[in-house]
């Protein structure tokens, strides 16, 4: 199979996976409505998708030493798909959790295999045009489900248009792909030191990016906006992650790639923020997805390059970074929203990426002492 078919395949699985994901956050606010529960309690459908990826990071070298690459995107494009029906369909607040949990599941799996896949020396540029289309992709999940809504049907209804291709992706033969192997390098501190603070940037990339996806729709129903039309305007967000991961990384003089996007990001989340206008928080969702887009992708695959350890397993701390994202920031969005309120509990993004910018620059130097140390092991 060759290297554009198995962009096509992981692409469609992502962009599955993040129409879905895209949709949580409209889904929450909806959910809410539908089961009568409180909107604090259904931001725990985030949570269950990050339990799952946690799970699957702890289990996923071992996976990859039983199963191939394409039985592990197979396996999670299936549970991925049944994951987006639960959400779509739960009579009840369990079944809900559940479902995000196989989402959870389901898209780690096809996370974790997504850098073995596209690995090289190009693998920041291939995974920020395949996560550019599943951005695109998750343009329409907000857009549907506020047009559904308006129509007098449950917007999460929507969930059920990523379930299809999912089962396609589940049915077909995967790509033969063996993942690269790097030869394994005597754990010191200074590689133990880089592989923690490139873990500590994925943590921090997507603990940013759920910010925004998890209560983006929340922040405009906040402004006075409906819901359904909260949910329109909350493609906003998506809509700009599209537009950055189809520009790529950025790079300028001797700024890292992080901190060119995260200055637009703090832009779009002072508009956010402290404003209230709806189609200016609209432009700051747009702005701040923009500047969000390429994070993820260039610290995931700094990350899986990283010479002391196997891409496999690197590729399992990442899922686990995303995870750990996952649990704790949009969590911890929601607790400094009950103390305060939503907008400014929105600032938090803003010392997550002065942390990231501080990191950037830490971890390239560290990345350059190992790789003068005699007993380093680089890529082959």
């Amino acid at each position: 199979m060759t290297a554009r078919s198995e962009q096509l395949q992981i692409g469609v699985g992502l962009s599955s996976m993040g129409f879905l994901l895209a949709g949580l956050g409209a889904c929450v606010a909806i959910l809410a409505r539908d089961l009568d529960e409180p909107t604090g309690r259904l931001a725990l459908l985030s949570s269950a998708f990050a339990v799952g990826l946690v799970i699957i990071a702890a289990v996923g070298p071992a996976l990859l030493r039983s199963w191939s690459i394409d039985v592990v995107l197979r396996v999670g494009s299936l549970v991925c798909a049944a994951g987006g029906a639960l959400i779509a369909l739960a009579p009840v607040y369990v079944v809900v959790v559940v479902g995000g949990l196989c989402v959870g599941l389901g898209g780690a799996l096809l996370v974790l295999v997504a850098p073995l896949m596209l690995h090289g020396p190009t693998a920041a540029a291939r995974l920020s045009r395949v996560n550019a289309v599943a951005s695109a992709a998750g343009i329409l999940a907000p857009l549907t489900i506020g047009l559904v809504d308006a129509l007098g049907i449950s917007g999460r209804v929507a969930m059920l248009v990523a379930v299809p291709p999912l089962l396609v992706l589940a049915t077909v033969k995967g790509p033969d792909v063996v993942p690269p192997v790097f030869s394994e390098a005597p754990t010191g501190h200074a590689v133990g030191w880089t592989v923690g603070l490139g873990w500590l940037r994925v943590v921090l990339a997507v603990g940013v990016e759920f910010c925004f996806v998890v209560w983006a729709v929340a922040r405009l129903v906040d402004s006075g906006l409906t819901l359904a039309v909260a949910a329109l305007l909350g493609s906003s967000f998506p809509i700009g992650m599209a537009v950055g991961r189809a520009i790529g990384p950025v790079h300028w003089r001797s700024l890292p790639p992080v901190v060119i996007g995260g200055s637009l990001a703090i832009i779009g989340t002072l508009l956010v923020s402290l404003l209230n206008a709806p189609a200016l928080i609209a432009v700051g969702l747009v702005i701040a997805g923009i500047g969000v887009a390429p994070l993820y992708p260039v610290t995931l695959a700094a990350l899986v390059a990283m010479p002391g350890l196997s891409p496999t397993r690197l590729a399992a701390l990442g899922a686990l970074a995303s995870g750990t994202a996952i649990l704790i920031t949009p969590a911890a969005l929601a607790a400094l929203a009950r103390l305060v309120n939503l907008r400014l509990a929105y600032l938090i993004t803003i010392p997550l990426l002065l942390a990231l910018f501080l990191l950037s620059r830490r971890t390239d130097a560290d990345r350059q002492a190992i790789t003068t140390e005699p007993s380093s092991s680089l890529p082959a």
